[in-house]
């Protein structure tokens, strides 16, 4: 084990035991006992109080009214910890190994009965995410490595299906999250405005010597307003009010997508209205509502339903050619 293994795993014993040897610990963590005394003087540096008392029943502990449960958790804080590092492996986050690192620290540093509990229901809650290819997590750690040294990035992008390979230069503000995707927030220095890129898209990575200074900005609240920014308010003219009849199932399918639930003004068992900006609805929502089928019925407004049949009667001719 590291030194720092050693120093917490000794704090866990003295918790637990209260008052132990020298030679009582190097017996149980199975080091030599000049490694015990490197660590509790390391531990008295860091501040920690550990009490020495020398004599026949003398040892090493720590004061009771001395509070250490910020360096432990609970059985049910360290299931929920578990859980959130599967959750965060499936999602392809980069820095596994040292997620699997402290997920067996923690397992470690438990009781049998704890970890008992931890076994049975470590794969109590599971998520379902596509395979993260490897070189995505490496063009993830470069641009964390960017992130946290606020250093530009040169990279490689391909925008859209068709699109050609550009080289822009991204100031890396944050990581985004989303339906199963990463998306990379920053400056983009081409464009001159904060932009979100998908690291999927990225071929390449190359560091600069240009540094920056992160703004007090939020990636995430970026994503969610650049992907709502067609809702504005109710006095916006290019909002369209969207009326839509189903089965109640469906209804609550459709509700609950990402973007119409934001734009949800009124609801009934089987009605349901949406304000969307134009652009928004012909160009995704109308292809989003036609994987509906017969579920559901536009009641209004006659272009939206005059653009979906427009929609479908070119996917019938591209598949007839």
């Amino acid at each position: 084990m590291s030194k720092a293994d050693n120093m917490l795993a000794i704090l866990w014993l003295l918790k637990s035991r209260r008052r132990m040897t020298a030679k009582q610990l190097s017996e149980e963590l199975g080091v030599h006992i000049r490694t015990i005394y490197r660590c509790i003087d390391a531990l008295c540096i860091s501040g920690v109080p550990v009490v020495s008392e020398i004599g026949r029943d003398g040892g090493y502990s720590i004061p009771e009214h001395i509070k250490l449960e910020p360096l432990f958790f609970e059985a049910d804080e360290q299931k929920a910890l578990l859980h959130a590092a599967a959750f965060a492996r499936e999602a392809g986050y980069p820095s596994e190994e040292p997620l699997n690192r402290a997920v067996s620290k923690i397992k470690r540093y438990t009781n049998p009965e704890q970890l008992e509990r931890l076994e049975r229901h470590k794969n109590s809650i599971e998520a379902i995410h596509p395979p993260t290819a490897s070189s995505l997590t490496r063009i993830l750690h470069e641009i964390e490595a960017g992130i946290d040294r606020q250093s530009s990035l040169e990279i490689d992008y391909t925008t859209g299906y068709d699109g050609m390979k550009q080289t822009r230069i991204l100031d890396p503000y944050g990581l985004v999250h989303w339906k199963s995707k990463w998306y990379a927030v920053g400056y983009c220095h081409l464009r001159g405005e904060i932009r979100c890129f998908r690291v999927d898209r990225m071929s390449d990575i190359r560091h600069t010597d240009n540094t920056f200074d992160r703004p007090a900005f939020s990636p995430r609240e970026y994503v969610l307003d650049s992907l709502l920014s067609g809702r504005g308010s109710e006095s916006n003219p290019h909002l369209v009010s969207v009326h839509i009849q189903g089965i109640p199932q469906a209804l609550d399918d459709l509700c609950s997508h990402w973007l119409l639930s934001q734009a949800l003004v009124d609801r009934t068992a089987e009605h349901a209205v949406f304000r969307l900006d134009e652009h928004t609805l012909y160009t995704q929502v109308a292809y989003y509502l036609l994987s509906f089928g017969g579920k559901i019925r536009i009641m209004g407004p006659d272009e939206l339903k005059s653009g979906m049949i427009d929609i479908a009667e070119s996917l019938l001719k591209y598949y007839q050619s």
